[in-house]
């Protein structure tokens, strides 16, 4: 993806939660600079990855087949292990309509995913078989506690202000349909890392041409810029 690619995006998201009343932390804002300037009491957001997150799942077209997200807040695999400190997580995403997120489940994590606002959210689901396939059997999913039993294979719409527990071991692909979509994620830890299974083989954070500066840092800037000054 193109460094100026990426700035648009985040003006657009930024703008559209604005619109829907949600508002990102100060550290969002941080210029480069200032993030040169950033010691010890920054290590929790570099550490815990939190912040801007746009990938195109190294496929090279964002708009088909791409995500936005902010982490807002995230514990760490040892707190889960532990069951201390933070044992949870929770997401901002986009999803623009027709705009995937490939088939893919984790291991450990455990989500709750929330039309906050915008159009629906469509969630194509089916349990997963032991060696990563997808599997023929009954799902039963939570909606808003509401116990729900589905057929493999089965599409949920989620309009605003519904939600959906994804339990381990499920695959999810999801787009949005009728407008874009405000989505929360909340959730035990979250590992981007080790802990997502993509049913086909994707690149889960993309490569960048830096054709401009930075509008904010992604995550994965934070080695590059952070206390380096």
């Amino acid at each position: 993806m193109k460094r100026s690619e990426i700035n648009t995006i985040m003006a657009e998201a930024d703008a559209f939660a604005r619109r829907h009343q949600f508002y990102l932390p100060p550290f969002a804002y941080w210029s480069p600079d200032e993030w040169h300037a950033k010691g010890p009491e920054a290590r929790e957001i570099v550490e815990h990855d939190l912040g801007w997150d746009i990938t195109d799942f190294g496929l090279g077209d964002y708009h088909k087949l791409g995500l936005f997200m902010f982490t807002i807040r995230n514990g760490t695999p040892e707190n889960l292990k532990l069951g201390r400190g933070k044992v949870y997580a929770e997401k901002l995403l986009i999803v623009d309509v027709d705009q995937v997120t490939p088939f893919h489940f984790h291991w450990t994590k455990v989500e709750d995913i929330i039309n906050r606002g915008g159009g629906k959210l469509m969630l194509h689901l089916y349990n997963s078989m032991p060696e990563g396939g997808l599997a023929d059997t009954d799902i039963t999913v939570s909606m808003d506690g509401v116990v729900h039993h589905l057929p493999a294979g089965a599409i949920v719409t989620l309009s605003p202000g519904e939600s959906i527990t994804l339990p381990t071991g499920l695959y999810h692909k999801f787009w949005g349909a009728e407008g874009r979509v405000l989505v929360g994620e909340v959730s035990t830890v979250n590992d981007d890392h080790t802990d997502n299974r993509f049913l086909e083989p994707v690149g889960r954070f993309p490569t960048i041409e830096e054709d401009e500066p930075p509008l904010y840092l992604l995550m994965g800037d934070y080695s590059r810029f952070y206390g380096k000054s």
